[in-house]
């Protein structure tokens, strides 16, 4: 059987439903294999770099390990954003890439590029194969470092003659599953105690909860201590409970803010955040200041990065949350009840601005929608006024930043969650970018609604520039394309706004009815400062 044969074989084995990428000469075999592979479906994107972003997405929201893949040269380079991505995500996706036959190797043949060398600082591990009997083992080798301890991408480059040689029929090695992490019984309880005996305290809890929320919950109510959130973990706490004090960081709230630099609470507890900037307002010294810092974290290299650390504490979120709650009830705190309480209702004036359409339109979308949020000024008014309506209902990319990633983002998430309502809110930068995945999205018939902010500028470096240097260059504007008639001409189901008064049902009901996928233009030039100022004044600090 050829190598590539059996790489298949250990994908099913390892029940492996998608495959995210574009075929090419240097990975038509492994393309070819998939014709007798039925229970594998390729998804063939229309460039690497949106297959990434849907494969990283899809092992997301499916707890598996994501496959794309790439030829060589530029499919490789094409991915390797996508592969930083993971990395910063800790998402286990396997990056494949063709090569070159072996032998051509430094003869200058057609897309030769050594690409496992480029992999090295934004993957777990890299490593091209070039002897066909290796190929499977190194696979798996990868699989099991990406799926395994802290979870990140790995790549192996697969030479085109490697993939087709002959090899005896091997044994399927068992897919790896990974061991969970706890600290020991000993960390737990002296972490216990030091909660139990500090008068007050407060939650800062990052993306790191993600499956974990209700432990995490149950623990803010055993202590009956505040809860303040990254950018990246909103989502995940309800508007409704009690303890929640919003966002801190990026685009944040004030409430978080006044707890942070003005509150008297002497200990803190970090719950899966890595406390980077996007997430501190720029590493914030009043986090920790006079107070104790507890940090879990299933990534060890988090700790004393900027902060030191009192209580480390190295194990994953669900099982060291529910391990602490049981020292705190040993040691005779308790849970008490927490009934739920209202939500705030922002009030959304008729002024046509981005603040009203993104609460308005989450009005008319089922409350368990998830949303899979791109990089722009819009993003900043998401984080800060979109309610929390049901858990992990926000996917936000603030810590690599990626422009584009949030429309591969929601096509993963759909397959990987497909009864879960998806929208993708995106603008005309990003959408000039990867928007022609729309027409993936129509193909394989995924049904996501793609809201796309269109300003006709890059909205956010124009603001930045105005706040930062008190003048933005015209080039940073473009003109105006009207995107909802480049989706007709992809015969997909299309409005466009231009007033408050658009988004009435009539206007709605095709495109939030529609099978497939779906675009909802906002025509929307908004001069408003959007919430954004602490970034400003971090990237104004220096040169002074």
């Amino acid at each position: 059987m050829k190598s590539v044969r059996a790489v298949l074989d250990y994908l099913v084995a390892g029940e492996v439903s998608y495959i995210f990428g574009i075929p090419a000469g240097s990975v038509n075999a492994f393309f070819d294999e998939l014709y007798d592979t039925p229970s594998i479906t390729p998804i063939v994107t229309k460039h690497e770099g949106a297959a990434s972003y849907m494969a990283a997405a899809y092992a997301k929201y499916s707890d598996s390990l994501g496959v794309c893949i790439g030829s060589s040269g530029p499919g490789g380079t094409n991915l390797v954003t996508g592969a930083a991505n993971a990395m910063r995500e800790h998402l286990p996706v396997l990056f494949l890439t063709g090569a070159v036959p072996v032998d051509t190797v430094g003869l200058n043949a057609s897309q030769e590029l050594h690409a496992d060398p480029l992999y090295h600082s934004v993957t777990k591990y890299s490593q091209r194969v070039d002897r066909a009997e290796d190929l499977l083992p190194e696979i798996h080798k990868a699989v099991e470092i990406a799926l395994t301890g802290v979870p990140g991408p790995v790549h192996i480059a697969m030479p085109i003659d490697v993939q087709l040689t002959d090899i005896l029929e091997p044994a399927i090695p068992t897919f790896p599953q990974r061991t969970p992490l706890l600290p020991t019984d000993e960390v737990v309880l002296e972490t216990a105690k030091t909660l139990a005996s500090s008068e007050s305290g407060f939650l800062f809890v990052g993306q790191g909860i993600r499956g974990a929320v209700d432990d995490v919950l149950e623990l803010a109510e055993t202590l009956n201590w505040p809860i303040v959130t990254s950018p990246q973990a909103k989502g995940f706490i309800p508007d409704h409970h009690p303890l929640k004090r919003g966002i801190f960081g990026f685009a944040g709230h004030e409430e978080a803010s006044d707890l942070i630099n003005h509150g008297k609470e002497e200990t803190v507890l970090v719950l899966g955040s890595s406390l980077g900037e996007t997430a501190t307002n720029n590493w914030n010294p009043n986090i920790t200041k006079n107070r104790t810092l507890i940090q879990v974290d299933y990534d060890a290299t988090v700790f004393n990065r900027k902060y030191p650390v009192d209580h480390p504490l190295h194990g994953d979120i669900d099982v060291t949350v529910s391990s602490l709650i049981t020292a705190l009830n040993g040691l005779g705190v308790k849970r008490a009840p927490f009934p739920a309480m209202d939500s705030a209702v922002p009030d959304v004036t008729e002024e046509f601005n981005s603040q009203n359409v993104l609460w308005s339109l989450q009005e008319k979308l089922p409350a368990d929608t998830r949303f899979t949020i791109d990089i722009g000024e819009f993003m900043a008014y998401v984080v800060h006024y979109m309610g929390v309506k049901s858990e992990d209902s926000f996917d936000i990319n603030v810590h690599f930043g990626a422009m584009g990633s949030g429309i591969g983002s929601a096509i993963g998430a759909k397959l990987a969650d497909p009864e879960r309502p998806t929208v993708s809110i995106t603008g005309d930068g990003c959408f000039f970018m990867h928007g022609m995945e729309l027409l993936t999205a129509k193909e394989y018939d995924i049904p996501v609604l793609f809201i796309v902010m269109n300003n006709s500028r890059l909205g956010m470096v124009h603001h930045g520039h105005t706040l930062q240097y008190k003048r933005a260059h015209e080039r940073f504007g473009q003109e105006e394309v009207n995107i909802s008639q480049m989706a007709a001409s992809l015969g997909v189901p299309n409005a466009r706004i231009e007033s408050m008064e658009d988004l009435n049902d009539e206007n709605l009901s095709a495109i939030l009815n529609a099978e497939g996928p779906a675009v909802l233009e906002v025509s929307l030039v908004d001069d408003n400062v959007p919430p954004m100022g602490d970034r400003v004044k971090f990237l104004s600090s220096f040169g002074k």
